[in-house]
């Protein structure tokens, strides 16, 4: 894999990891979905308006709308809705190890939809990054934080399917799909849903609007969403699904170190112990992981 690409792929995931703060201070001055809705919706206008401005073609094939309508549903619509409410019933460590099965789930979608095979080696790099994430999250393992554990067990559960199915959507996405305007398509398509289901279940009268709240929603709007959606779907071009997708072991790692920088977290051995592991798995991934096969998109169908 190319050093570029690399950069791209972790630069994703910092981004990602720098989201999670800005969630947690957000979700204390908004309702869940109100804040999830305007988070995907200013980031989908964003990356359109740059579309528009730029002259870049929109879609206008029937099939690249239909998939398109997956990836928002699937990415941003229940991505956001599980990421959002988990939270409010389960322990931060165990939402980070039933989140990190998707680069799990997303195999073995990718294995009937796109046609990529996973090596022996390649299942045992996934395997051993999954174990990394699981001693990476140990020390927070436990009891939720609300009587209805299952509830919040389920919401990430839904995060990490949708995730999942909306990276099997950007893979079955044409080459010829402009990155600016189908990553913001997709977020506005997903904001829709999670608009509605505000709507009918939530007071937005309840939004703090002082300037922490707006510093807070355009970060992780522009950067933690925008960029972020933006590269990823540029590197999804360049590489095989499940070898982007081991990089997004990366995340925690990248979360614990802020917590260590910036929020005076320790790092105990379980942490040391996990990185070392999902290291090693993303290596294993890379350079012995994938089979022959050419990813399918939906030009081949």
């Amino acid at each position: 894999m190319k050093i570029a690409l690399v950069f791209r792929l972790v630069t994703v995931m910092l981004l990602w990891a720098s989201c999670y703060p800005l969630i947690t201070v957000g979700l204390e001055l908004a309702p869940h979905l109100a804040f999830a809705t305007m988070r995907a919706g200013i980031a989908g206008f964003v990356l359109l308006a740059i579309a528009v401005i730029l002259h870049r073609p929109l879609p206008r094939d029937t099939r690249s709308w239909a998939v398109l309508s997956l990836v928002g549903l699937g990415s941003t619509g229940f991505g956001f809705l599980g990421m959002f409410h988990a939270a409010e019933f389960i322990s931060p460590g165990l939402a980070t190890v039933v989140a990190n099965t998707q680069p799990l789930l997303a195999a073995v979608l990718a294995h009937s939809f796109l046609k990529e095979r996973l090596t022996g080696m390649g299942w045992a790099g996934l395997a051993l990054g999954f174990a990394g994430i699981v001693s990476i999250a140990a020390p927070g393992l436990g009891p939720g934080v609300a009587t209805s554990y299952w509830v919040g067990f389920a919401y990430i559960t839904v995060a990490a399917v949708g995730v999942s199915a909306g990276n099997i959507g950007m893979k079955l996405l044409p080459e010829r799909m402009d990155a600016l305007a189908g990553m913001g398509i997709q977020l506005l398509l997903g904001a829709v849903p999670l608009g509605l289901l505000s709507a009918a279940t939530e007071d937005w009268g309840e939004v703090s609007w002082s300037p922490t709240f707006a510093l807070v929603l355009v970060m992780l709007a522009v950067f933690g969403t925008s960029l972020a959606f933006w590269l990823w779907f540029g590197a999804l071009r360049q590489v095989a699904l499940n070898r982007a997708n081991a990089f997004t072991f990366l995340v925690p790692i990248f979360g614990l170190s802020i917590g260590v920088m910036f929020f005076g977290e320790r790092l105990d051995w379980p942490q040391a112990v996990g990185a070392a592991l999902v290291i090693v798995g993303i290596g294993l991934v890379q350079f012995r992981g994938m089979g022959g096969a050419r990813p399918a998109t939906v030009d081949s169908w």
